[in-house]
């Protein structure tokens, strides 16, 4: 076979994957990930299903690369953000990832709701999903890791009773913290995601109206929360 053709071939396997994760994300905002078929999406492409699991062998596969391209492309927005105010202080930096989540969220509901929604019965995702997975936790590491080793943090409290796990998450996530930072940040991670999703799965309506604001603000906390100076 030539290169021509074979570049020719890669091509199109490209395109008809594309073309079959935007099926799929199509019948996501539809149906759900639970309810997410093969077979539905062949038949919507004008394909046999025999052709399409040359490209995914199982509805689990195709999941996989749905949620690893889902949290690729959060993380991508939040690296974006944090790439135009690295030069300013970390408690900036630590405001402009949480509002890079918040507005990515917001412009891909059903890509958040796959990652951070309910599980879909039957999958269990794979270690392939944790480098894309932990880009914007790694983010956020990164920034309290680089107020550590400048202004300092300010010290915060650790009951005595929660410092082997803060031992253990430290030694696991980020060694060179504090076992109070690396517990702080856990939290705040949790309360990120936790806010996110209360304004995009409708627990605010008619609690909170002027959100952007309000999410700032609790962002801005979440800063004081790590020990961010």
């Amino acid at each position: 076979m030539t290169s021509t053709a074979r570049g020719a071939r890669a091509r199109a396997r490209i395109e008809v994957t594309a073309a079959i994760k935007e099926e799929a994300r199509r019948q996501l905002a539809a149906e759900g990930a639970a309810r997410l078929s093969l077979r539905a999406v062949a038949r919507e492409l004008g394909m046999v299903s025999s052709a399409l699991y040359r490209y995914f062998p199982s509805r689990d596969d195709l999941l996989t690369a749905l949620i690893i391209d889902a949290y690729d492309s959060l993380g991508e927005a939040a690296e974006s953000a944090h790439a135009a105010v690295a030069q300013e202080g970390p408690r900036q930096r630590w405001v402009a990832v949480c509002t890079a989540v918040r507005r990515w969220a917001l412009a891909h509901p059903h890509e958040y709701a796959l990652i951070y929604g309910s599980p879909v019965p039957g999958y269990h995702a794979p270690q392939t999903t944790v480098p894309a997975a932990a880009r914007v936790g790694l983010l956020l590491i990164g920034i309290v890791r680089d107020a550590h080793r400048g202004p300092g943090l300010a010290d915060l409290p650790l009951p005595a009773d929660l410092r082997p796990e803060a031992e253990r998450l430290v030694a696991d996530l980020a060694p060179d913290l504090p076992p109070a930072a690396g517990a702080a940040l856990v939290a705040a991670w949790a309360q990120l995601y936790g806010l996110v999703g209360f304004e995009l799965f409708g627990q605010f309506h008619r609690v909170v109206e002027d959100r952007e604001p309000f999410f700032r603000h609790a962002a801005t906390r979440l800063a004081d929360q790590v020990g961010l100076p």
